[in-house]
């Protein structure tokens, strides 16, 4: 049965949604902000053009501290709204989900306990702008040290993670059950309730990524997360619970074996995942999920949202997602999200000590015509794309957050952006034949990729 909109009056809630946030502590305004390191906006500062904004700046740069508190200082008063009600009666958040990504990009020099200052810094600020909001935290690729570096849990010893999950779970245990803080000390990864009728299932998606040397023991399920996501999903099924899940990696850019494996359990339990929500890309993007037997049915849809920092050359931005509250029946899914961005050319060109101007770039649904945000409207939204160019352009000025590159996205861009879109498991050229691709798959695919990482 698909999901159906809230009859009239019922309620809704906000949920805040952050992810990449790379605080930068060696950020410099007025230091250079183009460098031959993989890092800029860093060192002395300088006189002319071409120094580091005071806000951020449009480069390979990441965050000071005070733009990640200016995010949070100008949000809606969160410290009066309820922990467990599921509404939104104060005009603030529900509940915060977080999809980590906390340190910089400056990985050749970082260690264990850079790692660790910048978790325990921005869980701090985090707490003290939030009140008594709770946070759900995810595990991002850059908290470990070298970079990507995961090992799976029956590793031991100095090579094993257990300094960074010990750490987390000391952090966080503020907003976590005790239950929850057991699986996160052994594996980054947890269950918890958000409210009455909706379960959290955060994933350490590190056990997936392409770029965890570890992997290459064990690609499948190394940690056995996959296996303990069937029994949570098999019990929120059984206990009539709907279930959110939060992680850093989207799933297309995982493993191919761990791909379609969480592929597979997404389409069995259709009815129970009410929402997915990612970030790692720094784009504001999604991936579809289809029926396995036709690949024509919408069944799931992974949200990816923006990354709070700028790297590379993007407006700092975050998203609010309007879902479906609890009462009985409720779908707790996505009915709408909100995509906020700070304008940096206004922002760094306003007096010293003028509060910078968040404003919402857009509306989902407002934007894009959508009649509900179910994953069947966004499929539609895909398939208008192909045809609709003006309709492609404003999708693509959204993906880069209102800064899109200088390079336009023609006919062979295009074809590859609007098959990631489809993509929800990797390597499946079978979901890009609807749309007529004018170049063959794996040629896509790279095309794609090569944008992305360069």
């Amino acid at each position: 049965r698909p999901p159906t909109p809230p009859p009239p009056g019922a309620p809704t809630a906000r949920i805040l949604f952050l992810t990449d946030l790379h605080w930068d502590r060696q950020y410099v305004p007025g230091s250079a902000a183009a460098c031959p390191d993989p890092l800029c906006c860093r060192g002395a500062p300088r006189e002319g053009p071409g120094a580091a904004g005071f806000w951020g700046t449009y480069s390979k740069c990441d965050l000071p501290l005070h733009t990640i508190d200016a995010l949070l200082a100008q949000l809606p008063n969160t410290t009066s709204q309820s922990r467990n009600n599921g509404g939104d009666s104060t005009g603030g958040f529900a509940a915060a989900y977080w999809t980590g990504d906390i340190p910089a990009h400056d990985v050749w020099q970082q260690s264990r306990g850079d790692q660790l200052r910048a978790l325990r810094t921005v869980t701090a600020l985090l707490r003290a702008r939030l009140g008594g909001l709770r946070v759900f935290p995810a595990v991002g690729n850059h908290e470990a040290t070298p970079v990507n570096a995961f090992p799976p849990p029956y590793v031991r010893g100095n090579q094993s993670a257990a300094w960074l999950y010990d750490a987390m779970a000391e952090a966080w245990q503020d907003w976590l059950p005790p239950a929850a803080l057991h699986t996160l000390r052994a594996g980054g990864f947890y269950t918890a309730q958000v409210w009455p009728g909706l379960r959290l299932i955060s994933l350490n998606m590190n056990f997936c990524s392409q770029a965890n040397f570890w992997l290459l023991i064990n690609a499948t399920d190394p940690a056995g997360q996959l296996q303990w996501l069937m029994g949570v999903l098999a019990d929120a099924e059984r206990d009539g619970e709907k279930v959110h899940i939060i992680g850093h990696i989207p799933p297309a850019h995982c493993l191919r074996s761990w791909s379609w494996n969480y592929y597979r359990i997404v389409s069995r339990f259709e009815g129970t995942i009410a929402a997915q929500f990612f970030g790692h890309t720094h784009l504001d993007e999604f991936e579809l999920f289809y029926d396995e037997e036709t690949l024509s049915r919408p069944v799931s849809i992974a949200f990816i949202a923006p990354s709070v920092t700028t790297y590379i050359n993007l407006n700092p931005g975050y998203r609010v997602y309007e879902v479906a509250a609890s009462y009985p029946g409720s779908s707790h899914a996505v009915l709408d999200h909100e995509t906020f961005i700070l304008n940096l050319t206004e922002a760094n060109a306003a007096p010293p000590g003028a509060p910078p101007r968040w404003r919402r770039l857009y509306s989902a649904r407002e934007a894009y015509g959508l009649p509900t945000a179910f994953p069947a409207d966004w499929d539609q939204l895909v398939r208008r794309m192909q045809d609709d160019e003006q309709l492609f352009q404003l999708f693509w000025f959204h993906l880069h957050k209102g800064h899109p590159p200088r390079e336009p996205c023609g006919a062979a861009c295009k074809a590859a952006l609007l098959c990631a879109l489809r993509s929800g498991r990797a390597a499946d050229p079978a979901l890009c034949r609807p749309l007529r691709p004018a170049l063959p798959f794996p040629r896509l695919q790279e095309l794609w990729r090569q944008r992305r990482l360069c």
